[in-house]
């Protein structure tokens, strides 16, 4: 399969859309890249001309940005979809608006055209009801920044081809990820489910006093972040001997939190209009300087970890004995 031969729509051209559309840039195909708002136009060229420039300073890229430019239009008329293959939506995680939005790809599309979501929270199932072929319409879940990570689920809803699935599934191992194909829609998907399960008892853990937030995250970073990035949570269990985590589950599993309240701790932070390092507001305090510095911290470590994993594939004790 030749990347340059598929023409790819992105829409939505915030943090995510723009990470999204430099991977694909950077695997070769041509990028049709749609503002459903306006003020997006003028931030997105700039963003996206970053990542290209400092992944070609890390060494994922030979070619400066102006060579993947040329394969670029950033665009705010739905029309110039019109011969791309796939699009992606990356839009809020509003019904209403995706709706909207699928509309508008639907009247210029071909019916051949795969449609997908990056929707984190809301079902693929439910989403396929807004289309008017949802046998064409699936799930492509991707990590911040897309460009750098390995991860990407390919969710398949009720009513989706599996085919188209599979299609997408190696398909995107030529935007340099490791993906996972999700066969059977269920709310949150995988990694999300896990993820959410493990917020939820970090919520608990700080609210009932028993730590702090600067407790649990050290934790969690010299526990789980130091071996995550090789082995998921079985072969960590594999590795470490499985009858030790099955005495401590009949023990521990009745004490963990299974609350279906909203957390006070974030609630009363997105009230009071929190986003995090985004607006120097969040579980931590920061000043303005400090949160810029986060956010270039955080994209610098995802090249270096970036790195790293590779040198660790799923297989990676397959490829040895080979």
């Amino acid at each position: 399969m030749n990347p340059s031969n598929l023409s790819v729509g992105v829409v939505g051209l915030g943090l995510m859309g723009c990470s999204i559309t430099t991977c694909l840039l950077m695997a070769g195909h041509r990028v049709v890249a749609i503002a459903p708002l306006p003020i997006d136009v003028p931030t997105a060229h700039p963003r996206i001309h970053e990542h290209l420039q400092k992944s070609l300073e890390e060494g994922l890229v030979t070619e400066n940005p102006d060579y993947f430019f040329k394969n670029l239009l950033i665009s705010e008329d739905y029309a110039t979809l019109s011969d791309c293959q796939l699009v992606i939506e990356c839009t809020l995680e509003n019904l209403v608006i995706k709706k909207s939005v699928y509309e508008k790809i639907e009247a210029v599309v071909s019916t051949e055209t795969v449609i997908t979501s990056n929707t984190s929270a809301i079902p693929i199932s439910i989403l396929q009801k807004e289309v008017k072929h949802p046998e064409r319409f699936l799930g492509l879940h991707w990590a911040e920044p897309s460009h750098t990570t390995r991860f990407l689920e390919v969710i398949c809803g009720d009513l989706s081809d599996v085919s188209k699935g599979e299609w997408l599934y190696e398909l995107s191992h030529h935007w340099g990820k490791e993906p996972t194909l999700v066969r059977k829609d269920i709310r949150g998907f995988i990694t999300n489910r896990l993820m959410y399960a493990l917020y939820r008892e970090a919520f608990n853990l700080v609210e009932n006093g028993y730590a702090t937030v600067e407790d649990v995250d050290r934790a969690c970073r010299n526990n789980a972040g130091y071996w995550m990035t090789l082995v998921g949570p079985f072969r960590w269990m594999d590795l470490t001997g499985v009858p030790a985590y099955h005495t401590v589950m009949k023990d521990l599993f009745p004490t963990l939190s299974n609350s279906i309240e909203m957390p006070k701790l974030i609630d009363d932070i997105v009230k009071d209009g929190g986003k995090g390092v985004a607006n120097a507001h969040g579980f931590y305090p920061y000043t303005a300087e400090e949160a810029q510095l986060w956010r270039e911290t955080f994209e610098a470590f995802s090249y270096e970890i970036r790195e790293l994993a590779l040198r660790y594939p799923a297989d990676v004790v397959k490829k040895k004995m080979h």
